[in-house]
């Protein structure tokens, strides 16, 4: 999948505007997304994914992870994105995962839900988001 049609995807299944929105949407859950990842998970990941969305994930450090709650990971979304509305947040999160669903392969993706505790498993629900 090419950086164009991961960010359109992005766009209209989150019912977004413009791609600049979308970039900043995508940006958001990454950046938490990689966070959230241990060991060199958001490495691997981004080596199936397309310049422009790759570097999002490769930005953290290996070697640390944050954890935190479903709630809490929402939460970050929120802030990375500068939005309130903890729906829209999982919204455009779920989002996200779904279109990466379709970018990587399954058994990476299966390798990255490993990671998450049963708690997140509405993250990992593709879904169209308000926005």
């Amino acid at each position: 999948m090419q950086y164009d049609e991961f960010i359109d995807r992005i766009r209209q299944r989150a019912g977004l505007g413009t791609p600049e929105e979308a970039q900043r949407v995508s940006q958001a859950a990454l950046t938490v997304l990689g966070e959230y990842l241990a060991g060199r998970e958001a490495l691997d990941l981004a080596a199936q994914l397309p310049q422009g969305i790759a570097e999002i994930l490769r930005q953290q450090p290996p070697d640390r992870s944050m954890v935190f709650s479903f709630a809490d990971f929402v939460q970050r979304v929120c802030e990375e994105e500068g939005i309130e509305k903890f729906e829209y947040a999982l919204a455009h999160a779920r989002v996200v995962m779904g279109v990466l669903e379709e970018a990587v392969s399954g058994g990476e993706m299966e390798d990255v839900r490993r990671q998450f505790p049963s708690e997140f498993d509405p993250l990992f629900e593709s879904g169209s988001g308000a926005s």
